[in-house]
């Protein structure tokens, strides 16, 4: 379970590096939610569930408010949700998602990240299956034994609870991530190291040195590409 927690960190810090694009994409992601239903998060689950990513991310105020009130206003741009599934080096196995306005152009420019770095796109299906949807919520300052009691009290469901780095992961189906959160809320824990809604990988492999490394820039140049929101794949990372 450690694997998991590296990999999501890892794909944390890569984004805390490039914060002006990860804002960029978290303002789209908002306004997409926010035109699912009424633009409340209160009232609106995937608009609250986005809203809670982007805080761990420290997405600033000024950018949720203009996407909010983006989708408030007369503003009709449609994106679709696409799920592309494709391969790497040596079998490793990646699945990425978009938001976009143009299709093809998005098509494009995934096919043309994975062919330039010794990769290739898949039919649907061909990688996801061997993905579970997974809801993540870590914390700090607390042991495990302190979450899972916090969880048998609050009597949510989840499917792991480890401590890694000093940060308690705990692992829920999708539909549980409101759940556990508010378990926490309701004893005064507001604050998490990890709120996200991902794609973890059923098993992991190692990849050789030269191979790692293409692999890494060909995951760097998909999580480039304005229209893609996630990377997920099943690489244990150095």
């Amino acid at each position: 379970m450690g694997r998991k927690w590296n990999n999501i960190k890892d794909k944390k810090a890569s984004k805390d590096a490039n914060v002006s694009r990860v804002y960029a994409k978290f303002g789209v992601e908002i306004y997409v939610a926010a035109k699912k239903g009424e633009p409340d998060p209160e009232s609106n689950r995937a608009l609250k569930v986005v809203l809670e990513r982007a805080k761990t991310y420290n997405v600033p105020k000024a950018i949720i408010d203009r996407a909010l009130d983006k989708a408030k206003g007369s503003a009709e741009e449609t994106y679709e949700e696409l799920r592309y599934e494709g391969f790497g080096p040596n079998g490793s196995m990646v699945i990425v998602d978009a938001l976009t306005n143009n299709v093809n152009r998005t098509a494009s420019a995934v096919r043309s990240a994975f062919n330039k770095n010794g990769g290739n796109m898949g039919v649907n299906g061909s990688v996801a299956y061997m993905f579970d949807a997974s809801a993540v919520i870590g914390l700090e300052g607390k042991s495990v034994d302190e979450v899972i009691e916090i969880l048998l009290e609050a009597d949510v469901d989840v499917r792991d609870v480890v401590e890694e780095d000093e940060t308690v992961m705990v692992y829920a189906d999708p539909d549980q991530f409101h759940a556990v959160q508010e378990a926490f809320k309701q004893v005064g824990i507001t604050e998490f190291a990890v709120a996200e809604l991902t794609m973890l990988a059923q098993s992991d492999v190692t990849l050789p040195e030269d191979s790692q490394a293409q692999f890494e820039k060909m995951i760097d140049a998909l999580e480039d590409l304005e229209d893609v929101q996630q990377v997920y794949h099943n690489v244990e990372l150095e």
